[in-house]
């Protein structure tokens, strides 16, 4: 989960999310990722972690931006899977259990998607919802897709998919295509759920269109390369099964 100040809301989003999984999922761990916050985000991190050990609140020391603060929470992790979520409260913690369960069904991945029967969106800005329904809609296009939400950050990796994505290298929230599709392109198998999206309540979105426009684009054309010229030197490796022992019987 990166934060950066996000103090209007990050305790709202940390309580839905510690009660849900509490009362539904034996073991687990809420890595929340200060970026450079200038309000008082950290001190209320410390404080809610006093009382809720499995929030981990960690600094991103390095290089600022949403795609560097969840690439330096992925080396915090300590689990299995982990989950993208957002410090806002868009996302929904009874969609994560959705998540979980896919998981235990043996896919690699499982992506949610706001623009299937069976989802919800509550007041996105329509210009924003536009410009994402074109670009998921030139990515589908481009790659094959039958997937329509490729752009949403909410979405649920096995340990080794994130080890088989490596390096990641968008440092923005360009972040958020380049995981998917790298997934995809790397021969790791997914499910894809409907989830709930709520507008964040409180505090103002980081995401500047204008900026990230060329941004998007390249980490498409960057992945859409490898998927066709790449000649699967990164696509996913499955260890052939142990030869079969044959005992032999002597008359």
């Amino acid at each position: 989960m990166p934060a950066r100040n996000e103090e209007g809301c990050i305790i709202h989003t940390l309580e839905r999310f510690t009660d849900v999984l509490t009362a539904n999922v034996a073991e687990f761990e809420i890595v929340v990722v200060d970026d450079g916050s200038t309000d008082a985000t950290a001190d209320r991190l410390r404080a809610f972690s006093a009382r809720h050990p499995e929030v981990v609140p960690v600094t991103n020391t390095g290089r600022n931006g949403f795609g560097m603060a969840i690439r330096y929470g992925l080396t915090q992790i300590t689990g299995d899977a982990v989950a993208i979520v957002m410090a806002d409260g868009s996302d929904s913690p009874e969609d994560l259990l959705k998540y979980y369960q896919k998981l235990q069904e043996g896919y690699d991945c499982v992506f949610g998607s706001r623009f299937i029967p069976g989802s919800s969106v509550v007041d996105y800005p329509r210009h924003k919802l536009l410009l994402n329904r074109m670009a998921n809609g030139f990515i589908r296009v481009l790659f094959g897709l039958h997937f329509n939400d490729i752009t949403n950050a909410f979405k649920c990796y096995r340990r080794e998919v994130i080890a088989g994505m490596q390096p990641l290298i968008a440092p923005h929230f360009n972040l958020t295509v380049e995981m998917p599709l790298k997934a995809l392109v790397r021969g790791y198998s997914y499910a894809v759920v409907p989830i709930t999206w709520t507008n964040r309540a409180a505090g103002v979105s980081k995401l500047k269109i204008k900026e990230m426009g060329s941004r998007y684009l390249f980490i498409v054309l960057y992945l859409w390369l490898e998927k066709h010229l790449a000649r699967g030197d990164y696509h996913r490796t499955v260890a052939a099964p142990a030869e079969e022992k044959v005992t032999k019987t002597v008359a």
